[in-house]
């Protein structure tokens, strides 16, 4: 590994393997960043979803996918243009990656579950570790009236990245909070953006949530209100399996001691507690 591949990683408390791999994947996150940087993409699309929460504003859980959108609809994108920086980026770092489209007629039902037609998906693997692999998806026909921000990063070296703003990503997780379609399965990691939310004091970007719902068509042509919307969470919180959504995010949080409040009616009170803005 090169000196700056080392400098990354030197940064992460190792104890497990959970938490190497966790530590490899936010580097190869971040260096993928870089990459997007270097050939201008942040001209035309933002990053959203957990990793950015992560990245960006220090939210304690790991993750693992990448989420972009465009800032305006364009079918005919394609993040092929960028295989060659992407690869650059890493052989200067001493890595080979291998960067593959997925082909998403073959995907399970839990894989294509909420993802749309119009969203391209992408593995960026090791060529020696092809376990260890981050996932891109680019959402081509966005959800507008969202806002970005630009947010700094310094390594491997310093660039911009442009980001949705806190409010906006918190709509798009509440969106995939509640209309996500996992049937028996939870993605506890959405409790945990949530609580993350609640707790921090951020305001929920309604607008930009109700051009969420609007698109995906969710509400089975019943108004999109903040009534409506902690109506839904509250169903869906009963709904839920707590123990199930704890299971599913405990290989990507330092302290699992954190949880042991999770119950139904925890997240009940904190239904009431969102903010809107």
């Amino acid at each position: 590994m090169s000196s700056i591949f080392d400098q990354m990683f030197s940064r992460y408390t190792i104890t497990t393997r959970d938490d190497e791999l966790n530590a490899i994947h936010e580097i190869m996150q971040q260096v993928t960043l870089a990459a997007l940087y270097r050939e201008n993409f942040f001209l035309e699309a933002a990053f959203y979803g957990g990793t950015c929460l992560r990245i960006f504003h220090g939210m304690e859980r790991f993750s693992e996918d990448m989420d972009f959108s465009l800032l305006t609809e364009d079918p005919s994108f394609t993040l092929e243009t960028y295989f060659d920086a992407i690869s650059k980026e890493f052989s200067a770092l001493g890595r080979k990656v291998e960067i593959t489209k997925k082909n998403k007629k073959h995907f399970t039902p839990i894989e294509s579950a909420f993802l749309k037609d119009n969203t391209e998906v992408y593995d960026v693997a090791f060529k020696t570790e092809r376990t260890v692999k981050v996932k891109i998806e680019v959402d081509k026909t966005p959800p507008l009236n969202f806002d970005t921000e630009h947010r700094l990063l310094m390594l491997p070296f310093s660039f911009m990245t442009r980001c949705f703003t806190i409010p906006c990503l918190y709509a798009g997780k509440m969106h995939a909070l509640l209309f996500r379609n996992w049937r028996n399965r939870v993605k506890g990691r959405d409790w945990y953006d949530f609580e993350w939310y609640v707790r921090n004091n951020h305001p929920l970007d309604f607008e930009h949530l109700k051009e969420r719902v609007a698109q995906t068509d969710t509400t089975d042509g019943k108004e999109f209100t903040k009534e409506h919307f902690v109506t839904l969470l509250k169903e869906k919180i009963q709904k839920t399996n707590i123990e199930m959504v704890k299971a599913d995010v405990l290989p990507f949080i330092p302290d699992p001691n954190k949880l042991g409040i999770w119950s139904t009616e925890y997240f009940i009170q904190m239904a009431d507690m969102v903010r809107f803005e």
